[in-house]
């Protein structure tokens, strides 16, 4: 990725970021948190790797993304809405009754929305299904999955990468959120998850350990992924709250209240 595209997405990432503080802001609590520390991470697949058409979201050759770590699902909301999967408009009714654009994910209600995101673990399972699905019927889809790090305490995450592990999945890439705070607290003080690397490699995974806010690196990380022969693990070390001032600060940005102020503040949008 050159210097000019690399900016480009930065300044995507941010816009997305203020989407995002807007739009859980509107509606006055949610995961900040966990949205904002993946948001890079969706900037590079959906701007820039992924085989999608927003006007024909149900094509069979696409790319899937998986957000397993369905509380996340507004990042995937900004992402969906600011690429024309629906109207921008939506993103005012997050959460509220009737809503298409519900807590976690629903991919009978959200256009764009690959899986719906029910209990923490059951993401990865699906995706591995897709790739394996994917290599069967010959489709060149590549399955993206995103994971969280206090969702990798669930069992079956450990399940699921061990079949694809052993199936060498190379069209499954997997992407841990290791922001390394769960709701509630650090992941180390809960059930740690370290030493990531090996572990994952031990499953048969080819892993990479990046920086998960460089634009660059992301992107290079699935290059390299695409190429692995193998399935493939990308741990992005990330900081919660990513780029909200309020949610950095925090104790912990997991799930939290933010007035109107603090996202107007933040975003710098008074006439919105």
């Amino acid at each position: 990725m050159d210097a000019s595209q690399s900016q480009s997405l930065t300044v995507k990432a941010r816009q997305l970021r203020d989407d995002a503080i807007q739009t859980i802001g509107t509606f006055g609590v949610g995961h900040i948190g966990g949205v904002l520390s993946v948001m890079d991470a969706l900037t590079v697949i959906f701007y820039s790797k992924a085989n999608i058409d927003p006007k024909n979201p149900r094509k069979q050759d696409r790319d899937r993304v998986i957000m397993s770590k369905g509380h996340a699902g507004p990042a995937m909301y900004v992402v969906l809405a600011d690429l024309g999967y629906f109207p921008k408009e939506w993103l005012k009714t997050l959460n509220k009754n009737g809503t298409n654009l519900p807590s976690h994910c629903d991919m009978q209600k959200t256009p764009g929305i690959d899986m719906t995101a029910g209990s923490l673990g059951q993401g990865l399972s699906v995706a591995v299904g897709m790739a394996m699905a994917a290599k069967l019927d010959k489709n060149p889809a590549t399955i993206y999955c995103i994971i969280g790090d206090g969702e990798s305490q669930e069992g079956q995450i450990w399940e699921a990468s061990m079949l694809a592990g052993s199936r060498k999945l190379d069209n499954l890439v997997v992407m841990l959120d290791y922001n390394k705070m769960q709701l509630d607290g650090k992941v180390s003080d809960i059930n740690d998850i370290y030493p990531v690397v090996d572990k994952w490699k031990s499953f048969g995974f080819y892993v990479q350990d990046i920086d998960g806010h460089d634009i660059g690196a992301i992107s290079d990380a699935i290059d390299n992924a695409k190429c692995s022969g193998r399935a493939n693990m990308i741990i992005l070390n990330t900081v919660k709250g990513k780029g909200a001032t309020f949610a950095e600060a925090a104790a912990n940005c997991h799930s939290m209240t933010i007035t109107e102020d603090m996202w107007r503040k933040e975003t710098g949008r008074y006439d919105a």
